[in-house]
């Protein structure tokens, strides 16, 4: 396992490597408009300065404040209504239409209406992060909970389990890939839908976040800047994915033998 990891992360420098090198070839080619296509020293240049002056920093935390503000809503009620529908087929038959309908609508389709409800202001960009985590970590997890094997279920109310407490006893662990799954595809699908909405949104009251800066940057023409801005987004897609996902991964389904 260790040896496989160590491939795993060789070949991804590798890949990173040849990627700088390839961009930096195209740049000196001069292929494209300088404007268009800055060298990987203005970027580097653009994402120090941006953290020395401090606006990229400040910035990304408000982004991230919002994030894990909706996240946190959005993934306690997939949960609380998931429960509900397993339990109960009448909530089912009405939760998973909604879910069907709600999935397929873009969190940004959804903005207008929202700034009418909300008003301008942070209530709106969380709004808009909690439907898109909302609907396909619900999906997951209902799908997931369906799958859940009979013997599973039946030995859970032999020993007393009902309700709730048979969703947390046997549904959770035993569908446990399904929730981190969603739990994947519904923090990228926030975390898509709160850059967009602060690009078009813009600032609220409180602050403005990542997404801003890179309009800004992009109204400014400063391309480096713009790039500077989307390896941060990089950069905490990352460790979301490789400090968070994985290790809860490592942890919990892997160590069951759920997932190799």
């Amino acid at each position: 396992m260790i040896k496989q990891m160590k491939e795993e992360v060789r070949t991804q420098i590798i890949f990173i490597v040849c990627f700088l090198v390839a961009w930096q070839v195209v740049y000196q080619m001069q292929a494209f408009p300088e404007i268009m296509f800055p060298s990987l020293k203005d970027i580097g240049q653009s994402f120090v300065d941006g953290f020395r002056d401090g606006d990229l920093l400040t910035y990304t935390m408000y982004s991230l404040s919002l994030i894990v503000r909706g996240l946190a809503i959005g993934i306690v009620l997939a949960f609380i209504f998931s429960s509900i529908a397993v339990v109960s087929k009448i909530f089912y038959a009405i939760y998973n239409l909604i879910v069907s309908i709600c999935d397929l609508l873009p969190g940004v389709a959804l903005l207008p209406l929202a700034i009418l409800w909300f008003g301008i202001g942070e209530a709106v960009i969380i709004f808009i992060v909690v439907h898109s985590i909302l609907w396909p970590m619900s999906r997951s997890i209902i799908d997931g909970f369906k799958s859940v094997s009979d013997i599973y279920i039946e030995s859970g109310r032999n020993i007393g389990l009902k309700g709730l407490a048979l969703v947390r006893g046997v549904y959770l662990p035993a569908a446990f890939t399904s929730v981190l799954s969603g739990l994947r595809v519904g923090w990228a699908r926030a975390w898509r839908g709160l850059l967009s909405v602060e690009m078009i949104f813009g600032t609220t009251g409180a602050g403005a976040g990542i997404g801003w800066f890179i309009f800004m940057r992009r109204t400014n023409v400063d391309i480096a800047g713009v790039f500077a801005a989307l390896i941060v987004i990089i950069i905490i897609g990352i460790i979301i994915e490789y400090g968070v996902f994985r290790t809860v991964e490592k942890n919990t389904v892997k160590k069951w033998g759920m997932i190799r």
